[in-house]
């Protein structure tokens, strides 16, 4: 008895292929000729012409022609769906057959071209370290890295920092935590009467490009007071001067817009301007003293994702960034190197706030929580939780200047104070419903905090959490910062950079 090599049942008019020798049923294979013109066995070229009808018993005769309305006429519309099915379903093993091949061939390729990139970048570390072993051993110094970009090093995911970071801000950690605990509030600073009686002093208008309109950051120079930088939503940052009215410098190379700005003083050292943004570089600048000009030092490319938080080290020789990507990393501001690179955590990072003794960094992420990581060794600290708060963004942090407490959002419309010592809320300060935090901040003598949002900003005094003040003449304020002595406090308003202070 033969067998269709089709439907593989006994054909009723069987014929057999001189190409493949196999036996088909003759409906099905001059289907298949028909839509494929090939043998459905071995992929050769068939015709109809080579099908040898195979002749089972002579003396037999066909069966008569049914009627279209009987029972046979119906059977045989079936068998006809059936045999459709059958060629379809053929047709389906045969592509399912040639994507697995395919399939496994581009894995295979893919995999092998992983093994060869992981093999160069082998040898390429290989010579550098020989590079750098010859440069050695001959007394030649390795030439600094500014003007060029700083690539991502993958070998800096793991470990903790290098010795000589360490020292620095195991250094700048004795220093500032043995200062801070005896240190005092000068004789002139503001006191809480004085910013009650707070105005708007000065407005400085049309800063950046009307398209797309905005400020996103504002940080203020120490060493000139006056002067501030701003980074916008036109991709652009600026430095100002307040006193002579005019823009210093206008500095552009990120393509999208800017989320934090940070200026890095240090005394017998030029003047960094740093920039993150959401093009997933930093970019560093500094002032050429031949050409008068701030000119591009150094262009950061450590992260996958949008930069969400920028932070310059107490030790002014370290910068800290913090990424979507769920990954912060740490930079050396005098070579212009990567030292650190977290391994990625669970939720992305979305603020950054370095402590002022520098030996934690506190990062707020999308799921509500505050990490606070410990510098010197990579390892987590504490990790902080609002209770009974619905799921938001933590988007900005301030760390007190006495170092035990951290300011920061615990609803999409409260600011809480946590105690550090204990790891819980000292203080909830309600905002209103319809108030969305943008920014907050603390003084650099621990008595007051500002709130920035949606509706102006505030300030509240540190232990008795009194409002001391309340600006709303400029609509929403998108960042916010204390003066020298807290003499003034100055905000963002749209296009707009404003200050105020003491009437006159």
């Amino acid at each position: 008895m033969f067998f269709c090599a089709i439907s593989g049942e006994p054909p009723q008019e069987p014929v057999v292929s001189k190409k493949s020798g196999r036996v088909f049923e003759r409906r099905l294979i001059t289907k298949y000729i028909t839509e494929n013109g090939t043998d459905p066995t071995s992929g050769e070229q068939l015709e109809e012409a080579d099908l040898i009808p195979i002749v089972a018993s002579p003396d037999s005769s066909p069966p008569r022609p049914p009627n279209h309305a009987s029972i046979p006429s119906l059977l045989q519309t079936l068998q006809n769906e059936w045999d459709a099915l059958v060629l379809e379903t053929y047709t389906l093993r045969q592509q399912y057959n040639n994507s697995r091949q395919e399939l496994s061939h581009a894995l295979y390729s893919q995999d092998a071209a992983t093994r060869v990139a992981a093999r160069l970048l082998k040898e390429r570390n290989a010579a550098r370290e020989a590079l750098a072993n010859v440069q050695a051993s001959m007394g030649i110094s390795a030439p600094a890295q500014a003007s060029e970009d700083v690539e991502m090093a993958e070998d800096a995911t793991e470990g903790t920092l290098p010795k000589a970071v360490l020292e620095r801000i195991d250094e700048t950690y004795q220093t500032l935590s043995a200062a801070r605990k005896k240190r005092k509030p000068p004789a002139d600073y503001t006191t809480a009467g004085e910013i009650k009686t707070f105005t708007s002093k000065h407005t400085i208008p049309s800063l950046h490009s009307p398209s797309p309109s905005g400020i996103s950051s504002l940080a203020l120079s120490t060493a000139h007071p006056g002067q501030f930088l701003t980074g916008g939503n036109d991709k652009i940052v600026q430095f100002y001067d307040r006193d002579t009215d005019k823009v210093l410098a206008s500095l552009k190379g990120h393509t999208k817009k800017i989320n934090h700005v940070a200026l890095r003083e240090r005394q017998g050292e030029p003047t960094l301007f740093l920039s993150a943004g959401a093009d997933k570089i930093a970019k560093v600048w500094s002032r050429d003293d031949a050409s008068e000009e701030y000119i591009p030092k150094s262009t950061i490319r450590s992260h996958k994702g949008e930069l969400t938080g920028l932070a310059v080290h107490p030790t002014s020789t370290l910068a800290a960034l913090c990424s979507s990507d769920k990954t912060y990393s740490i930079h050396d501001l005098t070579s212009f190197s990567q030292v650190f690179r977290s391994v990625p955590g669970e939720d992305a990072y979305t603020s950054m706030a370095v402590h002022p003794d520098g030996t934690l960094l506190a990062l707020g992420t999308s799921t509500s929580s505050i990490q606070i990581f410990d510098l010197r060794t990579g390892a987590l600290a504490a990790s902080l939780q609002p209770q009974n708060a619905p799921p938001f963004t933590v988007n900005t942090l301030s760390f007190s200047e006495n170092g035990y407490h951290l300011l920061a959002p615990d609803s999409l419309s409260s600011a809480a104070i946590w105690d550090l010592r204990k790891q819980k809320t000292a203080h909830s300060i309600p905002l209103g419903d319809g108030f969305k935090i943008n920014k907050v901040a603390y003084d650099l003598s621990a008595q007051f905090l500002a709130v920035a949002g949606s509706d102006g900003a505030r300030i509240y005094a540190h232990k008795t959490w009194d409002e001391l003040a309340r600006f709303e003449e400029g609509g929403e304020v998108s960042d916010i910062a204390f003066g020298v002595h807290s003499k003034e406090i100055w905000g963002v308003t749209g296009r707009e950079v404003r200050t105020w202070g003491a009437p006159a």
